[in-house]
C-alpha cells in the first residue's frame, strides 16, 4: 500500500487572507471536520502554522513566511497527520455575473476570475495566488472556487442597480453582495429557529461586516455592493460614502488611486473614527477615550440602520441573527444594536445576552434575535462535496 493509500482522504477548505490563511480538513461528504489550522502573518517573515486535531494541538515555525512555502507546509502537515487531500476549496470573494455555484478550477477559469480583479482588487488576487501555489505543488490536484458573491446572485434586479446610466450597469457596475458564503451557512440553520420561511436579517459583524436580509433562504439585499467597501462600517473600511469624498482628496489632497486605496481599505472604520487607536472592538470597548466612544457608537449605529433598511427591502421582519467575531462574542454590540431597534419591537435579556445564549431576546419579546456562529469553511466543504458527487442541488 503507498503512503496516499494509507492516509485518509480529505476535503480541504482554504480560506486566505493578506496576511493569514486558515485551513480546515473535512471527511470526503464534506459534514465531518477532522482538522483546523492556520498560517498566522502569511506571506511575511516568522510565519507559524497551528493544527489542531483530535483536541490536540500542534505549532511549526515557518521562517521566512513565502506564499508558496506555507501552502507547502500546510500539505506536509495535514500528510504528518495522514490527511491527504481530495479536492481543495477556495473562498473566492468575487464570482461576477456568471459564477453562481462553485466550480472546478481550469485555465479558463482562472482567466475570468482574473478579469475580476478590478472588482476585488485587494481580496481577488490573494485567492487566485493561493490556488497557483497549490496547483505548482500538485498540477493534477482537484481545485474548486466557492464564491461569497454566488448567494446573492438571485436578487431582485431592483436591488442589484445604482442610479447610473445603463451602460454601466450593463459592464458589471452594479451591487453584488458578498459574505455569501457565511449567509449560506446562516441559512442552512435558520429552519432549527423554525425561520425557515421568515424574514430574517442577518448581521454579519467582524472585522469585514455587512448585513444581509433573507426572506424564505433567498438573499433580497445585502448591504455590500460593487465592492466590499459599501454598506456598514467596519475595522478599517468606512462602509457607505458619499463618493464626492473621494473626489475631493484627489482634487484637493493630491490623492492619486493608490493612496485613495490605502485610505479606503485600510484607514477608515474603526481605526480611523478612534484616531489611530485600534480596529479592534475589544480594544475600543475597553478604552476611556471620547474617539474610541465614538468609534463605538457608530459602528453600532450604522448597524441599527441598515437592519432597518433591510426590513424595508423585504416589506417585514421576524427576526435578527448576529454572526461572525464581533457578532458572536460582544455581549455590549449586540446590546447597543437591540436598544436602538427595540422600537421594532425587540426586547433584550441580558441574562440571555451574557451568558451568549442561542436567544438574547425575551420570551415576551415580540421580536427575537438570536446568536449562531457562522461556518464559512464547513460551507465550503459542503459545496465541493456536492459538486464534486454531481449533486446540483446545492
Amino acid at each position: 500500500m503507498t503512503q496516499g493509500e494509507s492516509m485518509g482522504k480529505a476535503l480541504i477548505a482554504i480560506n486566505a487572507g493578506s496576511a493569514t490563511l486558515k485551513f480546515r480538513a473535512y471527511s470526503s461528504d464534506g459534514k465531518t471536520l477532522l482538522a483546523r489550522g492556520m498560517v498566522d502573518h502569511f506571506g511575511r517573515d516568522h510565519a507559524c502554522l497551528e493544527l489542531e486535531k483530535s483536541g490536540k494541538r500542534y505549532t511549526q515555525p515557518l521562517g521566512s513566511g513565502n506564499r508558496d512555502e506555507n501552502v507547502a507546509a500546510v500539505l506536509n502537515t495535514l500528510a504528518d497527520h495522514d490527511l491527504m487531500p481530495l479536492a481543495v476549496a477556495h473562498r473566492v470573494v468575487h464570482g461576477g455575473l456568471h459564477y453562481r455555484s462553485p466550480v472546478v478550477m481550469t485555465p479558463e477559469v482562472v482567466d475570468d476570475l482574473s478579469a475580476l480583479i478590478p472588482l476585488a482588487p485587494l481580496h481577488q488576487p490573494v485567492s487566485l495566488s493561493v490556488m497557483h501555489a497549490f496547483a505548482k505543488l500538485d498540477p493534477h490536484l482537484t481545485q474548486i472556487a466557492c464564491f461569497d458573491t454566488a448567494f446573492h446572485c438571485g436578487q431582485p434586479v431592483v436591488a442589484t442597480r445604482f442610479g447610473i446610466a445603463r451602460h454601466w450597469h450593463e459592464q458589471g457596475l452594479r451591487r453584488y453582495g458578498f459574505h455569501g458564503l457565511s449567509y449560506a451557512a446562516i441559512t442552512r440553520r435558520l429552519p432549527e429557529l423554525g425561520l425557515g420561511a421568515s424574514k430574517v436579517v442577518v448581521l454579519h459583524l467582524g472585522s469585514g461586516a455587512s448585513a444581509c436580509a433573507i426572506h424564505a433562504g433567498q438573499s433580497v439585499a445585502s448591504s455590500m455592493g460593487f465592492s466590499a467597501l459599501d454598506g456598514l462600517m467596519m475595522s478599517t473600511r468606512p462602509g457607505t460614502l458619499d463618493p464626492e469624498v473621494v473626489l475631493y482628496w484627489m482634487e484637493h489632497e493630491g490623492m492619486d488611486v493608490a493612496a485613495v486605496r490605502q485610505e479606503l481599505y485600510k484607514q477608515c472604520g474603526l481605526y480611523g473614527v478612534s484616531g489611530g487607536l485600534s480596529s479592534d472592538m475589544r480594544e475600543l470597548l475597553q478604552a476611556k477615550t471620547d474617539e474610541a466612544r465614538e468609534a463605538v457608537e457608530l459602528f453600532c449605529y450604522r448597524a441599527a440602520r441598515e437592519v432597518a433598511s433591510l426590513a424595508t427591502a423585504m416589506k417585514g421582519l421576524d427576526a435578527i441573527v448576529f454572526t461572525a467575531g464581533i457578532g458572536e462574542r460582544s455581549p455590549e454590540i449586540r446590546s447597543r444594536i437591540l436598544k436602538q431597534l427595540a422600537w421594532l419591537g425587540f426586547e433584550a435579556d441580558l441574562a440571555a445576552n451574557l451568558a451568549q445564549s442561542y436567544r438574547i431576546t425575551s420570551p415576551a419579546s415580540p421580536l427575537h434575535a438570536y446568536v449562531m456562529a457562522t461556518d464559512e469553511e464547513g460551507e465550503m466543504a459542503r459545496e465541493a462535496a456536492a459538486l464534486l458527487c454531481g449533486d446540483v442541488e446545492l
